[in-house]
C-alpha cells in the first residue's frame, strides 16, 4: 500500500533525526548533590553505630540506614540501567531526592525534631514537595499542562506520604509512646505532604513557563523531539 510505505519512511526519518540529549553538568547542583550523598552516608553510619549520638534511638535507625541509601541512589541506578546511552545525568531531580533523605537524617542528628515543635510538620511539607518535584521532572516533559502537572504531583506525593506513614509505623511508632497521638499526627502529616506536592506542581510548572529547568530531564527530550517532528510532519 502506498500510504504504508510513506509511513514507514517517515518513521525511519524520525528515528534517525532523534538525537541523544547531553548537557553540561551544573557545577553547583552536582556539588550539592554529591556532598549531600556523602554526608548522608556518614550520618547514617554514625546513627547505626551510635544511636544516641545520632538522636535516632527508637526512631527506626536500621530502617533509615537501609531505606535512605536505596532512595538516594535510585535515580543514579535507573539512569545507569536505562538512560545513560541516550541522556546525560538528571542532576536536579537527583538532588531533590537526596535532599529529602539528608535533611531528615541531619534533623535527627541535630535533635531538631524534639527541640522545635513545628520542625516535623515542616519536613513533611517540604520533603514531600521535593519528592513530588523530582517525580514531575523525571516523568513529565516540560511542555505538560498545569493540570497534568498537578495530577502527577498529587498522584506521587500523596502515595509517598501514605507510604512514609506506613513505614514509620512499622519501623518504630507501633512500639513508641508517640503512638498515643499518632492518629492526629498522621492526618496532619498527610495533609501537609499533599499541600507540599501541590505547591511543587505550581512551582515546577511556573519555572517551565519562564524557561527554567529546560535541561533538567534530558531523558525526556526525545519526547519533545518526537512531538515536534510529528507536528511538523
Amino acid at each position: 500500500m502506498p500510504g504504508a510505505g510513506r509511513a514507514l519512511d517517515y518513521r525511519s526519518d524520525v528515528t534517525t533525526t532523534l538525537v541523544d540529549s547531553r548537557y553540561e553538568t551544573p557545577p553547583v547542583v552536582r556539588g550539592l548533590d554529591l556532598t549531600a550523598k556523602v554526608f548522608l552516608v556518614l550520618l547514617l553510619v554514625v546513627a547505626v553505630l551510635y544511636p544516641d549520638f545520632g538522636n535516632v534511638r527508637g526512631k527506626g535507625a536500621a530502617a533509615r540506614a537501609i531505606g535512605y541509601p536505596l532512595l538516594a541512589f535510585a535515580v543514579p541506578i535507573v539512569w545507569f540501567v536505562y538512560w545513560r546511552e541516550r541522556a546525560s545525568f538528571p542532576w536536579v531531580a537527583d538532588l531533590l531526592v537526596t535532599v529529602t533523605c539528608f535533611t531528615d537524617t541531619l534533623g535527627n542528628r541535630m535533635d531538631l525534631y524534639d527541640s522545635i515543635s513545628w520542625f516535623d510538620d515542616w519536613m513533611h511539607f517540604m520533603n514531600t514537595g521535593f519528592l513530588a518535584a523530582a517525580a514531575i521532572v523525571l516523568t513529565l516533559h516540560r511542555s505538560a499542562s498545569l493540570g497534568a502537572t498537578i495530577e502527577r504531583a498529587l498522584a506521587f506525593g500523596v502515595t509517598a506520604a501514605v507510604g512514609w506513614e506506613i513505614a514509620e509505623y512499622f519501623a518504630f511508632l507501633k512500639t513508641s509512646p508517640e503512638r498515643l497521638g499518632a492518629y492526629t499526627d498522621t492526618l496532619s502529616d498527610l495533609a501537609l505532604g499533599s499541600l507540599g506536592s501541590l505547591l511543587a506542581a505550581f512551582v515546577v510548572h511556573a519555572i517551565w513557563r519562564h524557561g527554567g529547568l529546560l535541561t533538567a530531564a534530558p531523558q525526556l527530550d526525545r519526547l519533545g523531539q518526537r512531538g515536534v517532528l510529528e507536528t511538523s510532519g
